[in-house]
């Protein structure tokens, strides 16, 4: 490296992100991810025995997916190539898979290639990938916010191992929060950390990015010349994020919340309109209510009124197209029709249920008449024999076993007595 391109490197350093500072340089660094990355989690311990093989890191932004393929290359012997997806063409890929080969002809050093936003490469070009990650030529490690099996084609998807990451604790972002300020050379009432550490919901990226804003605009308030230490408020967060955090303090935003469900759950539309308001004028992200009143919807209304799911999931949409102000109208909507909507905790009884039963340790193998039985050798295995179609039969149902034979007979799912469920139990029992 020259002695410019050393000196812009380093004032690029200086220049960069709160986020891309502090981005950690080797696991152990690492906030968050403990059930992938900790001594002894699975990641870890392929990337330490440089036996990690293609992959997709599934999870929410800002939770250190980038961060993670970076700490993966570094931890083993092979070269990191990065693409993005909403930039790279096919071109692109070809060039890089042309360039991996001549790596490990020339040096025998493998290609590690992170993908970012992979759902977002289109069928030819993760077709182009296809042969290369098959062969081993490269590892590929693909990041995405989306469910990748929506949106990664099945081959690829099949030749890679999923690791889900999940949103950082509250905890692990109260770390994060103090290690930039630490960068910083600032501090924060205790308060102020916990605001931010509510607002960002387990986003690190969001969290620094807010203390680096905040710090930014104390300094310009400040005096020239004032030798004070920067000590960030929550009034100083919420300037840094436009208004976007709740002004009440983060017990009273779980507070406020937990009064908005139970309002809801309550059928009192009125004090559910109330809590929302409130919320809203305090500064609160819709986003965080519009998520909460679909989780409503299936874990308190479920099927006594199919309706409410579709009505939240709709609000939540509304949200993010048309924003505050008017967004407001949308999840007020929301709000009063499910408070009006009969109640049922029906669904979280039955999944709890099932849940139960599939970690029991009960034996557990399909039973034989329900396995596909589209292959050629599945006939001779004894697939398939013995299942009736229910299309065949004048009712359209048939009683057959349909669970593993330890676990049949065993109910999850029990009607209400509210709502579309009760025509239900009454339809069911007349049956009976």
């Amino acid at each position: 490296m020259s002695l410019f391109a050393d000196a812009a490197h380093r004032n690029l350093e200086r220049q960069a992100p709160l986020a891309a500072r502090l981005r950690p340089r080797t696991l152990d660094e690492m906030v968050g991810q403990e059930h992938l990355v900790a001594p002894g989690a699975p990641l870890r311990t392929l990337a330490e025995s440089d036996r990690v093989g293609s992959a997709i890191l599934w999870g929410p932004a800002g939770t250190g997916k980038t961060t993670l393929a970076r700490l993966l290359a570094a931890t083993t012997a092979k070269h990191l190539v990065t693409l993005s997806a909403t930039a790279a063409g096919v071109k692109d890929v070809r060039e890089a898979l042309t360039e991996a080969e001549r790596r490990l002809g020339e040096h025998g050093q493998g290609t590690m290639l992170f993908v970012d936003e992979v759902h977002r490469f289109n069928k030819s070009q993760q077709d182009v990938l296809l042969p290369a990650v098959e062969d081993g030529l490269v590892v590929l490690i693909g990041a995405t916010t989306e469910n990748p099996f929506f949106e990664v084609n099945p081959p690829l998807l099949s030749r890679a191992s999923l690791w889900r990451l999940r949103p950082l604790s509250a905890e692990n972002l109260s770390t994060l929060i103090r290690r930039g300020l630490e960068a910083e050379d600032a501090a924060a009432t205790d308060d102020a950390i916990d605001a931010v550490v509510a607002a960002c919901e387990g986003d690190a990226r969001a969290a620094l990015t807010t203390i680096e804003v905040a710090v930014a605009l104390a300094r310009a308030r400040a005096a020239a010349g004032d030798p004070a230490p920067i000590v960030l408020t929550i009034e100083d967060m919420a300037r840094a994020r436009d208004g976007r955090l709740f002004h009440q303090g983060a017990d009273e935003h779980y507070d406020q919340i937990s009064a908005l469900i139970k309002s809801v759950r309550g059928s009192d539309p009125d004090a559910g309109l109330y809590w929302m308001a409130r919320m809203i004028e305090g500064g609160e992200d819709p986003r965080f209510l519009a998520r909460r009143l679909v989780i409503l919807a299936s874990e308190d209304i479920g099927l006594a009124d199919p309706q409410a799911l579709l009505i939240a999931e709709a609000a939540a949409r509304a949200v993010e197209y048309v924003g505050l102000p008017e967004a407001a109208l949308n999840l007020a909507e929301a709000v009063i029709y499910l408070a009006r909507a009969p109640k049922s905790n029906s669904v979280v009884v039955a999944l709890g249920r099932a849940q139960e039963d599939v970690r029991s340790g009960a034996p557990q193998e399909v039973p034989a008449h329900l396995r596909d039985s589209h292959y050629k050798a599945a006939e001779s295995l004894g697939h398939g024999q013995g299942y009736v179609y229910p299309h065949d039969d004048p009712s359209g149902v048939v009683a057959q076993q349909y669970r593993p034979e330890a676990l049949e007979g065993h109910v999850y799912y029990e009607p209400s007595l509210h709502g579309d469920e009760r025509d239900a139990r009454e339809v069911g029992e007349a049956g009976g």
